[in-house]
């Protein structure tokens, strides 16, 4: 389980991310508020896993937890998923810059007459 005394949000958020059976709960809960029960239908895993993971998703507050009678459903909470785009979006900005300018290489290379070629 993760330590959220230690690191910065977006830290806590990453590391809970990494985990593909946390990220696929989330998958699940971006459809809609989902019981334990539900979340942890497609896993081969025993529920003490499931809650653990769940603990680990709410501690990142990616995951909300409400009471309706003996039912706890879990929702999504987006706010820490907006803080890692944010922080992705000035790598966007590199990623989108440098396949710009290997398009217009390619298609400056792809213009130009060929070496040695008979015209």
């Amino acid at each position: 389980m993760l330590n959220t005394k230690i690191g910065d949000p977006l830290s806590i958020t990453l590391a809970a991310l990494a985990d593909p059976t946390r990220r696929a709960m989330l998958a699940r809960l971006s459809q809609g508020a989902a019981t334990v029960n539900e979340l942890a239908e497609p896993f081969d895993i025993t529920l003490p896993s499931i809650s653990r993971h769940l603990k680990v998703l709410e501690s990142a507050g990616l995951i909300t937890r409400g009471r309706q009678a003996q039912w706890r459903p879990c929702t999504l909470a987006t706010a820490p998923l907006k803080e890692v785009d944010g922080w992705l979006a000035k790598y966007r900005k590199f990623w989108t810059g440098s396949f710009d300018k290997m398009d217009a290489l390619l298609t400056e290379i792809t213009k130009a007459p060929a070496k040695g070629r008979k015209q």
